[in-house]
């Protein structure tokens, strides 16, 4: 026979202390094996006494592992070679995750299989565990915090004409028959501890920031503040067709509208993390975390599919008409920019869900610059010209074609991009200059 090391096999010459981090990953994972008396490089040294590693093992499983995982391991002692090993087959638990106990339930305390090491887990995975094994919600869970107080709740619930006590919130799912506040009424409090972070930059990046605000409080009173912050800076830009004026906001009010209720419904509230309205010269983003619903698409998403995170606060929600009851919010923003010649984008990670809201009037202004001739011989119609001639342009090449200095040849550069009339592609030493 012969012993390798893999993502289910663990080899061990001596039974120590650290073998409850392997069993721990195993029975955190899709189980294992672990092999006793066999060294490192598959060589099988045997073992003296294999009863007495089998208790030494056992000992440690009882004492040391939490919850209790000793019905998950079989021993057997298997002679090889006329040497005794003792093979430990590790079961995937059924209430994980399986820890330390003197660690508790932290990336120090809670181990994964990761390739042929065990490593602690992050604390996603350990989240993600407790979720897959409790199948508790999380807004129907119990709130630590029950000191509540519900002003702002009262206010919108009385503005649209919404009977609001204790009777109510016990059927909304904000409290327990008991009486018990739950996590859904710890949102909608004013000690609501999950916040809302706000921020507007110079241009199209993140390297300068011109005003930022972060919403806390009740969820109805981040959704009135964040829109408000929002609105103020959603301007209003006029054209003229012959003798008729067109105004045109930024953004589409209905899709700021949905996407800042998809915010706040659909995120994973049991991370702590803070989500982000990010406002740029050309998009407004909305980045909620929690990724998509597991069994749901990106594609299911468009076409209007929704299956809810947070089912009793979108209730909520809908019992207020601050949402409909389909899922259609997303459509809602697609046919907001319907005939604008623009797309708002969807963007989805394992931990995160971003809606790109595109700026009606920020196009025009770039496309105007793009298009626009700048007047001939000037620094930015040389470097256009050669861009278009090569298909790009390096930094140095502007230089020599221009005879600038770094400093001067990197404010042009700089202001070309801004302007929309170049795009700066690459990294490092591979750094270059496109046109749009």
């Amino acid at each position: 026979m012969v012993f390798q090391e893999s993502e289910t096999v663990e080899l061990k010459a001596i039974v120590v202390e650290d073998i409850k981090k392997e069993i721990i990953a195993f029975a955190n994972c899709e189980g294992g094996k672990l092999y006793i008396g066999v060294l490192d490089d598959g060589t099988v040294a045997g073992l003296d006494n294999p009863d007495e590693t089998s208790l030494q093992i056992s000992n440690i499983v009882r004492d040391a592992i939490k919850p209790d995982l000793t019905m998950f391991l079989h021993y057997e002692t298997v002679t090889i070679d006329e040497k005794k090993i003792v093979v430990v087959d590790i079961q995937q638990g059924t209430e994980r995750p399986y820890y330390i106990a003197k660690k508790g339930l932290r990336p120090e305390g809670v181990y994964v299989r990761q390739g042929y090491s065990s490593v602690p887990a992050t604390n996603t995975a350990i989240r993600r565990m407790i979720k897959e094994t409790d199948g508790d919600h999380f807004e129907e869970m119990r709130s630590l915090e029950q000191k509540l107080t519900f002003e702002s709740a009262r206010k919108i619930f009385s503005e649209r004409n919404v009977k609001f006590g204790f009777t109510q919130m016990k059927i909304l799912g904000m409290a327990t028959q008991d009486g018990v506040y739950t996590n859904l009424g710890l949102l909608l409090s004013d000690q609501c501890v999950h916040t809302i972070k706000a921020a507007v930059f110079q241009g199209t990046t993140q390297s300068e920031f011109k005003d930022r605000r972060e919403f806390s409080g009740s969820l109805f009173r981040q959704m009135d503040e964040a829109y408000d912050f929002i609105d103020f800076r959603n301007q209003t830009h006029s054209t003229f067709d012959k003798l008729y004026r067109i105004d045109r906001r930024d953004y589409p009010e209905t899709a700021v509208r949905e996407a800042l209720l998809n915010l706040l419904v659909h995120r994973e509230y049991s991370f702590r993390a803070s989500t982000f309205i990010s406002l740029y010269a050309d998009r407004l983003e909305f980045t909620s975390i929690g990724g998509l619903v597991s069994g749901v698409s990106l594609n299911d998403i468009t076409m209007g599919i929704s299956v809810c995170r947070n089912t009793k606060l979108a209730n909520v929600f809908y019992r207020l008409e601050l949402i409909e009851a389909y899922g259609t919010g997303i459509i809602k923003i697609m046919e907001a920019y319907e005939g604008t010649g623009m797309t708002p984008q969807i963007e989805a990670s394992d931990n995160a869900f971003k809606i790109i809201l595109p700026n009606l009037n920020a196009m025009p202004e770039s496309a105007r610059k793009m298009q626009g001739k700048p007047a001939v011989g000037t620094p930015e119609e040389r470097v256009i010209a050669l861009a278009r001639q090569r298909g790009f342009v390096t930094r140095k090449e502007i230089e020599i074609l221009l005879g600038m200095g770094q400093s001067s040849c990197g404010r042009l550069l700089k202001k070309m991009i801004d302007n929309g009339l170049l795009i700066q592609e690459g990294k490092g030493k591979n750094v270059h200059y496109c046109l749009p």
